[in-house]
């Protein structure tokens, strides 16, 4: 090769990416392909609990049935009618009164994510979050060019008079949350601080944005009603949910349930992103729903994972160094733990990695200050025992 070739700049990268930090859940995911390691890093339903049998026959419905080559066509951007009038039930169901019209079908909730970032953040807007959040919606939202302010929290989410506060001081475009099994920490918030949320947003006439992935994995106690669902939300709450907790994340399937003033916006930014999701997918997607009992399946799922919750959570106190502490989450995927001390758990994960175990480093959930700490630990996706030999693994990493 020529050094004329070798000297020639290399064009530039648009700077909207420059800050946005790859996720370390994504590359700690190239371990599954490790043989040996167990992880407790990905946010992953256990594969053996998948519908196989029952996604198989929805497929081979849609494929030998009459609108076949309707399945394999382009498609309305806002979605199959069939699958939203389905999650429209299954949502009023939960009491967030939902028409097929309210609702806009994505590829995965984290299309959702992007989609409202395009429709509702300019460069420089503020976006209110809790501290520690899901670290994708920060990538998201640094993508979008936003200012992400954290928001004090406590074992009850994000704290309404430190929102109030916020929400004067830095007059934000949107609030993000994960109210109910919130990735990372697992906890909920309660009723009546939903209640206070929720009027506290409307009064400042500003958006809030739920993301409800994990609310149908409740193993104790009972339901609290979504932010969508309460008094006063309809103009200013967008929710989001998903399949890939409830069925499988392979389908790439969510939802956006939206306000009718915003929900034409949000349509044009995925016609520009993708013009719809996958015809095919969403139209055995339906049919899964018809013909599943899915409440007996979201039955076993959460009857499994309570018992690798519990497997996780009740071995805690021999793994974790003296003076640690944890959440006993109500349902969702994850603990959060905080060592004693200063660590920095990135530097223990190298050590973890030596022991064939994993878990994810807190830092990268933070949009403030970062308690290096913290670690998060999902307990879906193996079984007790196999969460047994990989939390035996750990703590001989914390004896070090």
């Amino acid at each position: 090769m020529s050094s004329a070739v070798l000297s020639q700049p290399v064009p530039a990268l648009a700077q909207r990416l420059s800050g946005v930090a790859s996720s370390p859940v994504r590359e700690l995911l190239a371990l599954l392909d490790r043989p040996g390691v167990i992880s407790f890093a990905g946010g992953l339903p256990a594969p053996e609990l998948f519908d196989l049998d029952g996604v198989r026959a929805a497929y081979d419905r849609v494929l030998w049935g009459p609108n076949a080559r309707r399945a394999l066509q382009y498609a309305a951007t806002e979605g199959d009618r069939d699958l939203r009038a389905r999650v429209a039930a299954r949502l009023t169901a939960r009491g967030v009164l939902t028409t097929v019209d309210d609702l806009l079908i994505t590829s995965g909730s984290q299309q959702a994510l992007t989609l409202v970032a395009t429709a509702l953040l300019d460069p420089g807007a503020v976006v209110l979050v809790e501290d520690p959040t899901y670290l994708a919606a920060l990538q998201c939202f640094q993508l979008a060019g936003a200012r992400v302010v954290p928001v004090p929290t406590d074992e009850k989410g994000m704290d309404p008079a430190a929102l109030a506060d916020a929400l004067r001081r830095e007059q934000p475009a949107l609030v993000y949350l994960v109210p109910t099994f919130a990735n990372p920490t697992g906890r909920t918030m309660p009723e009546q601080r939903r209640a206070e949320l929720v009027e506290i947003t409307a009064r400042h006439g500003v958006w809030v944005v739920e993301d409800d992935p994990y609310g149908e994995l409740r193993y104790r106690g009972g339901p609290v009603a979504p932010l969508a669902a309460h008094p006063g939300a309809d103009g200013h709450v967008l929710h989001l949910g998903s399949f890939s907790k409830i069925a499988a994340p392979g389908l790439r399937l969510g939802w956006l349930r939206a306000p009718s003033s915003v929900l034409p916006a949000l349509t044009v930014a995925k016609q520009a992103a993708d013009l719809h999701t996958s015809t095919i997918d969403q139209a055995a997607a339906a049919v899964w729903l018809a013909e599943t009992d899915v409440e007996a399946h979201v039955l076993r799922l959460r009857s499994a994972y309570r018992q690798r919750r519990d497997a996780m959570v009740q071995a805690l106190p021999e793994v974790l160094p003296p003076g640690s502490s944890w959440t006993d989450p109500d349902g969702g995927m994850f603990v959060w733990a905080r060592l004693p001390g200063n660590p920095d758990t990135a530097e223990l994960l190298r050590r973890a990695l030596s022991a064939d175990v994993a878990f994810v480093p807190g830092a990268a959930f933070y949009a403030g200050t970062p308690d290096r700490a913290t670690l998060r630990l999902s307990f879906t996706t193996h079984t007790p025992e196999r969460i047994g030999d990989g939390l035996a693994r750990l703590a001989g990493v914390f004896r070090g």
